[in-house]
């Protein structure tokens, strides 16, 4: 396992998986572990977990850099994700004691009530792009609820691993609470099978997610799945035209496009199409991809070389069938596994930039012949993560929204992840919930609990 520079095509370094021998110790201590912190007060995971924010506001300049090192991420994005994954620590420190209080249910029973247990370990395979919120978004609820954490992360991201074990270490929390296990990703499936694990949350692909749902589901254990999207955003014409092109530029761009939110596809209707194409074209123009560590650079490499071949093949096959570059499509004679912001227009569906995520700063621009058009254009994907709506009505707005197939749905304005609102996905882009209320419920046994009326002696 080893860590590249996407930027200069050099090892940072290399990591020894670890053996059977040393996964099956892992997990037993955090089994163990897991029977001891379950009976502890919220109020004594909060303050931990208050430490743990306070921890990566103090690192969050070398974390940014160690993700810029590891996946390209430029500095300015890194420090913004470090902060957010602070900011979560503490909304779960703050709210986790309310969200999973004992609820009184009236029946016949001198008292009932609902209450909220913790599982046990739960193990999370995460992705690189977004190396440090996505398992923030796990772990700070996971572990407020009184559960234990297992990491097993992308294999370019070792190094991003070993320091969130490190920042929940530095913060106080026992050994065991949370523990990166440094794991191929083919030896996944005995540790998901593993009797301790009692529930497993992926962000990945739909293959990936697929895959452990099977494993998962054969055990009859819990799982969470955020996997890819192919986000549509519908401009109608009584648009503001000038927002719309500012937000699905800075949306498309997003950590370098390598985003399952990030806007995908863009559906507007034939009257503005013209116009918006045109101003998206020009703002593309102006974005500079470069060294991650330069603060000039808008966005930096894709994470690795065969992710960004990946992505100009996707392009090129789109072309072949018809789309029209209109920008960019030509990987740079340059070191580093770079891809240059680029425009697809006239797509349609059938073609790979319509059925396909593709995950770099390639935009696709779809023309719709009205409202109706736009929701059939943007419900035809295999997708459901996200979607955005611009028009001047907001009663309209509200109409398209819950006629779309997606987890959410912001109207003028960017689809982003907050830790106030539920996030998650239908149809391909997976199942379950993570933040808000819903995120932290969804590893705890929802217990009934009842007491008979005794007649008295």
């Amino acid at each position: 396992m080893q860590s590249v520079n996407p930027h200069s095509q050099q090892q940072i370094a290399t990591y020894a998986p670890y053996d059977d021998a040393k996964i099956e110790q892992l997990i037993s201590a955090a089994d163990s572990t897991f029977h001891d912190w379950r009976t502890t007060s919220f109020a004594a995971r909060a303050a931990l977990m208050r430490v743990a924010a306070n921890v990566l506001r103090q690192r969050q300049t070398e974390l940014a850099a160690l993700m810029a090192s590891e996946m390209g991420k430029v500095l300015k994005d890194g420090v913004a994700e470090i902060g957010k994954c602070a900011d979560c620590c503490d909304f779960y420190a703050d709210n986790a004691e309310k969200f999973l209080a004992n609820q009184p249910i009236a029946t016949d029973a001198a008292d009932s009530y609902i209450a909220c247990d913790p599982l046990g370990v739960v193990l999370a395979v995460m992705p690189w792009n977004f190396p440090f919120w996505q398992v923030f978004r796990f772990a700070a609820p996971a572990l407020m609820a009184g559960n234990v954490g297992l990491l097993k992360h992308a294999s370019n991201a070792c190094g991003c691993a070993l320091a969130i074990q490190d920042v929940f270490m530095q913060a106080g929390f026992p050994a065991g609470a949370f523990t990166t296990l440094l794991v191929e990703g083919t030896r996944v499936e005995p540790i998901i099978r593993h009797r301790l694990v009692r529930a497993v949350t992926l962000t990945g692909s739909t293959p990936a997610g697929k895959s452990v749902a099977g494993i998962a589901g054969s055990e009859l254990k819990k799982s969470v799945l955020e996997l890819g999207g192919s986000d549509a955003y519908i401009v109608l014409q009584d648009a503001d035209l000038g927002l719309a092109v500012q937000t699905c530029v800075k949306s498309r761009l997003i950590n370098g496009g390598q985003s399952c939110i990030a806007a995908k596809r863009f559906i507007v209707v034939r009257s503005v199409q013209e116009e918006f194409t045109r101003r998206y074209v020009e703002q593309f123009r102006n974005v500079r991809f470069g060294d991650p560590t330069d603060p000039e650079s808008d966005i930096g490499p894709m994470a690795r070389a065969d992710l960004r071949d990946q992505i100009h093949d996707q392009v090129c096959r789109s072309v072949a069938q018809g789309a029209q570059l209109l920008i960019g499509g030509a990987v740079p004679d340059q070191p580093g596994s770079y891809y240059p912001p680029t425009v697809l227009g006239g797509v349609r569906p059938g073609m790979v930039a319509f059925e396909e995520e593709i995950f770099g700063p390639v935009a696709s621009i779809i023309e719709a012949d009205d409202e109706a058009d736009a929701i059939a254009l943007a419900n035809q994907s295999e997708f459901g993560l996200g979607s955005a709506v611009f028009t001047s009505d907001k009663s309209k707005a509200d109409r398209i929204a819950r006629q779309i197939d997606a987890g959410s749905v912001f109207v003028n304005a960017l689809v982003k992840s907050d830790v106030r609102l539920p996030f998650g996905g239908v149809k391909h882009s997976g199942y379950g919930r993570e933040l808000s209320w819903f995120g932290i419920q969804e590893f705890v046994n929802i217990k009934t609990v009842y007491h008979a009326n005794v007649p008295r002696q």
